[in-house]
């Protein structure tokens, strides 16, 4: 009850949440066992996600979020402080796009710098056979297998600051598309091989690149985001009207990437986004609709590990004539085979520059092969690449070995 007590001058600054939590477990960090603590600040925490590929639902079930000063801190170490969603929250990730976020809850914490944060999943068991699962496109629910290395929870490296008698807000930000493994095709399974990042949230009015694409584009196969040096910062599918927002995204400037079937990739150059007010890109009467990206190629290749499951990431660059390098597709190679396969334009991308207040002027890029890509693969903690051209048809395979 201390930290409560010693909180309740600056509770209007706390947006309400699931659960508010004084302290955690883990053997006495944070304000729990007993520990009074003297300077502390609040963690507030939501989660939001990036669009998943080949999926109708992605449903995970949280239990708690654990946050750790060592990089390096075990699970049953002390030290660990934690928000706890009682009763675990079965979540559809595939519901928190374009937008939207679910909020966690928050916990006190002594001031200082965290380096770890553990998002902990409940177990399918005999009793939830399904709290997480998948349902593909056209079919029915599937169990989701969560590995025996992450029932404990599933970790990343983090850099947050907790100031005293502030409120420190993140969005966690899960990547539904990269963190299902496919087993086989057509699949025998599925596993969770998740991937997620944090984004500190610092304003409700902020952060926020929005704008319309064309209602012809389908929202199932259209992505939408916001990317830096060929690095997607955010992403989202439009809705039914053709709206997307992205959100949060870190103050800075970006390229605003379009991907959608059969139609050619365009880009938008100079997007500013602000900690403090939003940023329109367009109007719905002024909706961004690429050409057709007719005649398309099939872009095929495998990846090798060594291991099984495969757990390999592909990315399709796109190349623009003196740059940028954006990523138009990506998802895990098949987990059982190792195969990739992805439907990529042969015909020109488009790009325009943004101005605030000005149109879109959209226009081809200047360029004598207008099917070449880049296929980059990440396994292992490496990445490799191979260029190709599918301007005149389709590129030979492509081959990854990671030792």
């Amino acid at each position: 009850m201390a930290c409560l007590a010693r909180f309740l001058k600056i509770a209007a600054l706390a947006t309400a949440a699931l659960l508010s939590a004084c302290g955690g477990g883990g053997g006495g960090g944070g304000s729990g066992g007993g520990v009074v603590i003297t300077d502390a600040g609040i963690l507030k925490l939501a989660l939001t996600d990036a669009p998943a590929c080949g999926y109708e639902k992605i449903n995970v079930t949280v239990q708690k979020v654990r946050v750790h000063q060592s990089s390096t801190a075990a699970d049953a170490d002390a030290g660990w402080s934690e928000v706890t969603l009682a009763p675990a929250q079965r979540v559809d990730l595939l519901s928190l796009t374009n937008g939207i976020v679910l909020e966690l809850g928050q916990v006190t914490l002594p001031v200082g710098k965290y380096r770890q944060m553990s998002l902990v999943l409940a177990s399918n068991d005999a009793a939830t056979p399904l709290a997480n699962a998948v349902t593909p496109i056209a079919q029915t629910e599937r169990a989701l297998a969560t590995p025996a290395g992450l029932q404990g929870g599933l970790k990343i490296p983090v850099d947050i600051d907790i100031v005293k008698d502030q409120v420190s807000d993140y969005v966690i930000d899960f990547d539904a598309c990269n963190s299902v493994l496919r087993l086989g095709q057509p699949a025998t399974g599925y596993d969770l091989s998740p991937k997620y990042t944090i984004v500190r949230r610092v304003s409700t009015t902020g952060q926020r690149v929005t704008g319309f694409v064309s209602t012809t584009l389908d929202p199932s196969t259209t992505r939408v985001s916001v990317q830096s040096n060929g690095t997607i910062v955010r992403s989202t599918t439009p809705d039914s009207t053709g709206r997307f927002v992205l959100y949060p995204v870190p103050a800075g400037t970006y390229d605003l990437v379009i991907s959608a079937l059969d139609r050619v990739p365009a880009v938008v150059i100079g997007v500013p986004a602000s900690d403090n007010t939003a940023t329109d890109v367009n109007t719905s009467g002024t909706a961004i609709d690429p050409p057709s990206g007719l005649p398309t190629r099939t872009i095929n290749g495998t990846v090798n590990t060594g291991t099984t499951p495969v757990e390999a990431r592909v990315a399709i660059v796109k190349k623009y004539t003196g740059g940028p390098d954006v990523v138009v597709f990506g998802a895990p190679a098949d987990a059982t085979t190792g195969a990739l396969a992805y439907t990529v334009s042969s015909a020109a991308p488009v790009r325009a520059t943004f101005t605030a207040g000005a149109p879109l002027v959209f226009g081809a890029d200047n360029i004598g092969t207008p099917g070449r890509y880049t296929v980059a693969v990440t396994a292992k903690g490496t990445t490799q690449t191979a260029d190709i051209d599918a301007t005149a048809g389709n590129p030979p395979p492509v081959s990854f070995n990671f030792p």
